[in-house]
């Protein structure tokens, strides 16, 4: 009795030990499927992997080869549902997806609306592909300035979204965008606001400590090499700390220079 019960703990120990590991890969589908190297299992019986499941389901696809597919599209995904991927294998191997990216997210957004009102902008986008944050952009100084951020749904259906925004006088223009893996940005198109603001000014040209605006707003400075020292939002900026010299200065959606004393 005592060598079967041997033998019986014997046999869960190998078992144990020959099953040994997963590879979970989570994201969402792109219509695109999986390709994965399997090498031979180290008793040169049999391949490494011995499972795959899709969303804890087992897949019926054929694994028993030194390279194979896993087949996403029979399980009539649409794109940017979310994806579980489980990879079982042996001990003392380890299995290679050499796709895994096509699981990411992509920016395919469409903004179907998008407008200005309360101080807000606000869009409906379709067609996401996956979760990505939206960047709010501001047209000021120039350039496009960030000014929000908000996570996208990520899926295809009609999606609703907001930002708060800070309107300098005259036009404001605004956009978002998305950026996935492949570096890819994906753009809406702009939209412009008209607002009834005074253009905000500031004082005094030559400053020992402090600058004044006539009321709160945006602003940059930077030194005469083009390096920026002071970025923030609000009436006044104190400027005791710098060294004597020519600044530039952005405001509202003005560019300006004052003189440090």
């Amino acid at each position: 009795m005592k060598r079967v019960i041997f033998s019986l703990i014997t046999g869960i120990l190998c078992i144990t030990s020959v099953f040994a590991g997963e590879i979970v890969l989570k994201g969402t589908f792109q219509g695109e499927n999986l390709f994965v190297k399997n090498p031979f299992a180290p008793s040169g019986v049999g391949f490494c992997i011995y499972e795959v499941a899709v969303n804890g389901l087992t897949t019926t696809d054929e694994i028993n080869s030194s390279a194979f597919e896993v087949d996403l599209g029979v399980y009539e995904f649409a794109i940017g549902d979310k994806i579980s991927v489980t990879i079982k294998y042996k001990n003392d191997c380890l299995p290679k997806i050499l796709n895994k990216e096509v699981l990411n997210p992509r920016a395919t957004f469409e903004v179907v609306s998008m407008d200005v009102k309360d101080d807000k902008i606000h869009w409906e986008t379709i067609k996401e592909s996956g979760s990505l944050p939206f960047i709010v952009e501001q047209f000021r100084w120039n350039k496009w300035v960030k000014v929000g951020e908000v996570d996208g749904v990520g899926v295809s259906t009609k999606n609703e979204y907001s930002a708060p925004v800070r309107l300098h006088s005259g036009e404001n223009k605004f956009r978002v965008k998305q950026v996935d893996y492949r570096n890819k940005t994906t753009y809406s198109d702009n939209v412009t606001f008209m607002s009834g603001k005074e253009p905000v000014t500031f004082s005094p040209k030559k400053a020992e400590s402090t600058l004044t605006f006539s009321e709160d707003t945006s602003y940059e400075i930077y030194d005469e090499y083009g390096g920026i020292v002071f970025k923030g939002y609000g009436k006044q900026v104190n400027i005791g700390g710098l060294e004597k010299g020519k600044y530039y200065i952005n405001f509202d959606n003005q560019m300006d220079k004052f003189t440090k004393k």
